[in-house]
């Protein structure tokens, strides 16, 4: 395994990342997508480093498939700045390094797939029309709007809240999905690319965008296959979804939904809760999802390398 640092030029940006490449070149390539916040190529938040892109780009690795991940606008090493991008300038960046990835010398542009966790998810949607891939994959993706996003979530996180917290709650008569929903429809109003609430700087601008985006209608403009992938136990992202992913997408759908697997994509034998995110980060992704996903990006990045060539359903 070979990892090099790359620039990728975004508008008047330079964001930077890291490819990692096998030894049979040019071969199969992953573009990698993280999550929402201030993430880096790694999907590592200074407060929880959850390194999913970091461990799938070793594992598909491992399957000879290469892959680039970035950090995001205004982190770790790419220029720009965070607060004030927008849902729709994470997009563009990523149909920047898509390009970037493709013009390697190392990679065949016609094996290229594009992954991506959360946000990612969302953003990979957004590229699943693109003709030219040979598939998208969604890592605890949305089928819903994001206000209905983190409506949902509002609801579930309320439950794993810790005895205490609720008591000062009721205490105090705060309504967690209440108040959440005043906040959403404050940020709705504004038209500041980055706002205060609570003394907090919110960037604005990716809440209103993220909370419009529609993936169903993203995937229903789908040109190649697509896979889902989410956990049984994702509090963040309604399960539920994949089947709503399944009716949507008009080219071949593969969903799975893996038991006891959280939003970070590990295993948590317990009750879901957010309370349990920094010991699940310190663990691996579950074995079952990296063996889900790096089996189909063989099995889709082979494919569309034959059918390009002429032949059908993989088979020469």
């Amino acid at each position: 395994m070979i990892e090099s640092i790359i620039s990728i030029s975004s508008g008047d940006l330079t964001l930077e990342g890291t490819l990692t490449t096998s030894e049979a070149l040019p071969g199969p390539a992953a573009l990698l997508i993280s999550g929402s916040g201030p993430i880096d190529r790694n999907s590592n938040a200074k407060r929880l480093p959850i390194n999913v892109m970091g461990q799938i780009a070793t594992d598909l690795a491992a399957k000879g498939i290469a892959s680039l991940r970035y950090d995001k606008r205004g982190v770790g090493q790419s220029r720009g700045d965070y607060l004030s991008a927008g849902f729709g300038d994470n997009i563009d960046d990523a149909r920047a390094a898509l390009t970037a990835l493709r013009a390697r010398p190392e990679i065949n542009p016609d094996q290229v797939v594009v992954i991506g966790h959360s946000e990612g998810a969302l953003i990979a949607s957004a590229l699943a029309a693109d003709e030219q891939l040979a598939g998208v994959g969604l890592l605890a993706g949305a089928a819903t709007n994001g206000k209905a996003v983190l409506q949902w979530q509002a609801q579930q996180v309320l439950p794993t809240l810790p005895k205490p917290v609720k008591l000062l709650m009721k205490l105090l008569r705060q309504d967690l999905v209440r108040t959440q929903t005043k906040r959403l429809e404050r940020i709705e109003s504004s038209t500041d690319d980055v706002i205060r609430i609570q003394f907090v700087k919110l960037n604005a601008k990716w809440f209103r965008e993220f909370m419009s985006f529609e993936p169903l209608a993203a995937l229903g403009q789908a040109a190649v296959p697509v896979l889902a992938i989410t956990g049984m136990k994702d509090i963040q992202v309604n399960p539920a979804d994949v089947a709503l992913m399944e009716q949507a997408v008009p080219t071949p759908f593969t969903g799975h939904l893996v038991d006891d697997v959280t939003h970070l994509l590990r295993a948590e034998p317990g009750a879901a809760s957010v309370r349990t995110y920094k010991k699940q980060a310190r663990r691996p992704i579950d074995e079952r999802v990296i063996e889900l996903l790096t089996t189909w990006v063989v099995e889709h990045t082979n494919e569309h390398t034959n059918t390009k060539n002429g032949a059908h359903d993989g088979h020469l």
